[in-house]
């Protein structure tokens, strides 16, 4: 009887439950957790450890431990936010420094982006990547990153999970290339002009190119950043190229798709050349730049962030790992490519 009593006793024991699991698992602590880290997002603007990267690794932490309380109104602001970073971002850009980016590296980046894509396409349909995955990491690598990638996605037509992949991708491999190019460049004796060109071509975004090029000198920050501002330009062409190809791929499946195919112009690509047009020709627009470039770069972490905490187990299933082999892949044989041209012919 004692036995019985001792039984039900243990049984009717409460079980004991870290708080930090009641705080992540309940509706409260999860919009906490998620205001908390678009707090520590937003002091990027004084604490410069809070990257790209790191934004986007706090976002997928989040994702995996804790249920989103916004995930429709997140992908909303995240898509709205990145276009608008990209466009504060043309404010810091002088029209000048692109006219001369065409005199360094041309020929490099006509070839880079040419073979990139081609290569990207083909090493994507080899793994069995989603074709529109597949074709936003290509993107990526060819152009400039996330910018290339933000540009394409609405043309596209690419769901949240291509999207984030696809710029998930891109960015790990920017930290990768910030912390490993220049002691390389150094151990290979590249020079400055070498290392620069080099540097444009080889790493994704902007951001990246300049905080690796500024670690192996001023001469080659100058050139890295101006031709890969020269490559940033390209967005436009290939995303109307592309545009076009997929209004012609419609039409030929019948005049029911043919006669909703629009051709999605990327407007805030416009925008953002305008932007570089404003700030280096309107009298006392430079100032824009001093204050809007800084909020666009925040802009752009944060938009990680919420990429990141838009990721879940399902959505990374669906996609599967091959886009990351794809972009490490298709991104080693660029930079190997690159190298051997510019120590070649620089």
């Amino acid at each position: 009887m004692k036995s019985s009593v001792r039984s039900a006793k243990t049984h009717l024991e409460p079980i004991p439950i870290p708080l930090s699991q009641l705080l992540i698992h309940s509706s409260t602590g999860s919009r906490i957790v998620f205001w908390l880290g678009v707090a520590i997002v937003l002091s990027s603007v004084w604490l410069p450890i809070i990257s790209p990267p790191v934004a986007l690794a706090m976002g997928i932490v989040f994702a995996f431990t804790v249920e989103h309380p916004y995930r429709k109104a997140s992908s909303d602001a995240m898509k709205w936010l990145l276009q608008a970073s990209v466009v504060g971002l043309g404010f810091g850009i002088n029209a000048y420094s692109i006219v001369k980016a065409g005199q360094t590296g041309i020929g490099f980046t006509i070839a880079g982006i040419a073979g990139t894509l081609a290569f990207g396409t083909l090493l994507g349909s080899l793994l069995g990547v989603r074709k529109r995955a597949s074709y936003l990491i290509s993107v990526g690598t060819a152009i400039c990153g996330g910018s290339a990638i933000a540009a394409m996605a609405p043309v596209l037509k690419a769901d949240d999970a291509e999207i984030s992949v696809a710029l998930g991708t891109v960015f790990l491999l920017n930290a990768v290339a910030l912390f490993l190019f220049p002691p390389l460049g150094m151990a290979l004796g590249l020079t400055q002009e070498q290392f620069g060109v080099w540097a444009a071509i080889a790493i994704h975004d902007t951001s990246s190119v300049v905080g690796a090029a500024a670690k192996f000198g001023t001469e080659a920050l100058a050139i890295a950043t101006t031709v890969k501002l020269s490559r940033a330009l390209w967005i436009i062409p290939i995303t109307l190229a592309t545009a076009f190809r997929m209004q012609r791929n419609a039409a030929k499946q019948g005049s029911d798709n043919a006669s909703h195919a629009k051709i999605t112009i990327p407007y805030f690509v416009l925008l953002f050349v305008l932007a570089s047009v404003i700030t280096t020709f309107v009298p006392g627009a430079s100032m824009l730049g001093f204050y809007l470039v800084p909020l666009a770069k925040v802009g752009l972490t944060l938009t990680l962030f919420l990429i990141g905490t838009g990721l879940s187990k399902t959505m990374l299933s669906a996609v599967g790992i091959k886009p990351l082999l794809q972009g490490v892949v298709l991104w080693i044989v660029v930079s190997a490519l690159a190298l051997w041209s510019v120590k070649t012919f620089l």
